[in-house]
């Protein structure tokens, strides 16, 4: 699918250390209407994909427990620090492309 590989197209340009949301990758990818669709596509994304890198308006990690721990564990290691709430500090982490 065309969208999809525009989202892990721009996933993989996002540094290390930096986050972004869903729905900029679904506006950078030219619908901004498809924020549910690029976690979709990050679902189903090899490993050359940094879908850990992908958070949700609020800096939130993604709903399952597990991965969301690995997400947070993965996001760490790149220096990304997190509220008392454990939500992403954006103000300080989201990538502007």
């Amino acid at each position: 699918m065309e969208f999809f590989q525009e989202v892990y197209r721009i996933v993989r340009a996002v540094p290390s250390g930096k986050v972004v949301t869903y729905g900029q990758v679904a506006r950078l990818a030219g619908n901004q209407h498809m924020a549910r669709q690029v976690g979709w596509a990050l679902h189903n994304c090899d490993q050359t994909v940094p879908w850990h890198r992908v958070v949700n308006r609020e800096g939130g990690l993604i709903p399952d427990a597990l991965a969301a721990q690995r997400q947070k564990a993965l996001l760490e290691a790149e220096g990304v620090q997190f509220t008392q709430s454990g939500c992403v500090k954006k103000l300080y982490f989201l990538w502007e492309p």
